[in-house]
């Protein structure tokens, strides 16, 4: 009887050790993973900050102004004037629609009738 209790207590820690080893590598790969992700995740905002000040840079407003000084007989623009500027009150806004959808076979959910 004695043999057979160390023979099954053999088998336990042999399956627990197995389960151990092979928990410790699914462990080590999902750490190795979540790094992967994080240095993705790093070079992804460092490549968004770049087109951030890339963006930024094209956009400056004397860069803006000389290419449509440039392009200005091409592109057929008007200079501005405070003429084309209007108050938010001569905006002519259109009027709110109530959307009201049909309700086909309504469904009761009370448990009292309802009375018209």
């Amino acid at each position: 009887m004695r043999s057979v209790l160390f023979v099954l207590t053999a088998c336990a820690v042999i399956g627990l050790a197995f389960w151990a080893y092979r928990e410790n590598y699914r462990t080590q790969q999902a750490l190795d993973v979540t790094e992967q992700l994080q240095r993705d995740i790093g070079a992804s905002r460092a490549r968004l900050a770049v087109l951030r000040a890339e963006w930024a840079y094209l956009n400056r407003p004397e860069r803006l102004r000389d290419l449509a000084d440039l392009n200005f007989d091409s592109l057929g623009l008007m200079p501005m004037a405070p003429e084309q500027f209007g108050r938010i009150d001569q905006v002519a806004f259109p009027p709110a629609e109530e959307v009201l959808l049909p309700i086909t076979d309504p469904i009761e959910v009370s448990n009292t009738e309802v009375r018209p």
